[in-house]
């Protein structure tokens, strides 16, 4: 299955994920970030892997035209997180989300992925605005958040099925965004 590239920033390279990336998802789906903070998958095995990948990824890029990107290192191609847009039933608005694995943590790839995924919402996928939402631990993604230019909104469920509040942000992607061109 051939890669199809969708952003590239200086340091990074956005595309999205095949089934040849199940090995790259179970390192991340059980780094201790995604496990503390996104939750338990159950992806352990390469099948499990690739009905994730399946169903989470190449589905969302069939039905709406984007979600969660791999992020490369352009320098080798190293598969290092994941970035993208999420469309959450419980939702009305995208979603912004990412994940990065611990080794390539504090090194702003996240922010410039992040950065680069709101810039081609707006100019590619001509969203309004993108929303997001985290735990109340988890501080990092709160303060990247905020960086990136999304404002605190309120603490709410997100899943119908939990009980389980989060902190809700949002950007507003038109000319009163905050986004760059």
């Amino acid at each position: 299955m051939s890669t199809k590239t969708i952003i590239a920033t200086d340091r990074l390279v956005l595309e999205e994920a095949t089934f040849e990336d199940a090995s790259f998802f179970i390192a991340l789906l059980n780094s201790p970030n995604w496990l503390e903070h996104i939750g338990d998958r159950d992806v352990t095995t390469k099948d499990k892997a690739i009905a994730y990948i399946q169903r989470s990824h190449i589905h969302f890029y069939k039905k709406y035209g984007c979600g969660m990107y791999k992020v490369l290192l352009k320098e080798n191609n190293e598969p290092i997180g994941l970035c993208g847009l999420v469309k959450r039933p419980s939702l009305s608005d995208f979603d912004l989300g990412f994940a990065v694995l611990p080794a390539y943590e504090g090194f702003g790839y996240t922010y410039e992925a992040s950065k680069a995924v709101l810039k081609f919402a707006k100019s590619e996928l001509k969203l309004k605005k993108v929303v997001a939402f985290t735990t109340k631990e988890n501080t990092k993604s709160q303060n990247l958040l905020v960086k990136l230019g999304l404002e605190y909104v309120d603490t709410r469920k997100v899943f119908e099925e939990e009980d389980m509040e989060f902190l809700f942000y949002q950007i507003l992607l038109g000319d009163t965004g905050k986004i760059e061109h």
